[in-house]
């Protein structure tokens, strides 16, 4: 009798213990929804592994001088990688975290990028403020080419550049956190959508 009051007083303690966690997970995501997101700087900017800083002008980007761009337009694969830094400013009272996020980022209402950040982040309430890095991978064949896109991603790539000649790029990020639900992942309802407006400024961290 004794064993059997054991294991249902662990099994309750066990089962109390894990409601507690979803629930700071709950709270903690919620916070993380009334955090402020600002896209502070971008680096390793490559195009078709083309380093995009160390060109003066995009329009040196060109398939005669890049054989990897002729290449890329033939079978229509131009990789584009790019590393985003973003930081999180929690005004709230309440400790914002997560243990992992699904990011979209969009460009001229479409997708740009999509990827996981697989590890804990977490502000401190009143004012914390932490840095987070997301790697951006993409085929930017069709960004390149598409008449909705082509020009919105020709200023993108000229912001990241440095170019002063550049539009200013507006970007929307969707970010859906993750909780973890014992073994199991539950998506946040919803994504928390940010706007932004970025220059060759704040892509070099200025």
């Amino acid at each position: 009798m004794k064993k059997v009051l054991f294991f249902v007083t662990i099994s309750a303690f066990v089962l109390a213990f894990s409601q507690c966690s979803v629930n700071r997970q709950i709270t903690q995501a919620k916070a993380l929804g009334d955090c402020k997101f600002n896209i502070t700087s971008a680096d390793s900017v490559y195009l078709s592994g083309i380093d995009v800083r160390k060109l003066k002008n995009l329009e040196d980007l060109n398939p005669m001088k890049y054989p990897q761009l002729a290449t890329g337009f033939m079978t229509k694969s131009i990789p584009i990688s790019a590393r985003l830094n973003i930081d999180i400013t929690n005004p709230t009272n309440k400790t914002a975290a997560i243990d992992q996020l699904e990011y979209k980022i969009m460009l001229a209402e479409q997708e740009l990028f999509n990827g996981f950040v697989n590890q804990r982040i977490e502000v401190a309430p009143g004012g914390g403020s932490t840095r987070v890095p997301i790697k951006l991978n993409a085929n930017a064949y069709k960004l390149m080419t598409d008449d909705k896109t082509r020009d919105a991603f020709t200023d993108l790539v000229r912001n990241m550049s440095g170019s002063n000649s550049a539009k200013p790029s507006t970007l929307t990020i969707k970010i859906k956190p993750t909780l973890a639900l014992g073994n199991k992942k539950i998506n946040y309802p919803g994504y928390i959508t940010i706007n932004q407006e970025m220059t060759n400024k704040i892509f070099l961290g200025q």
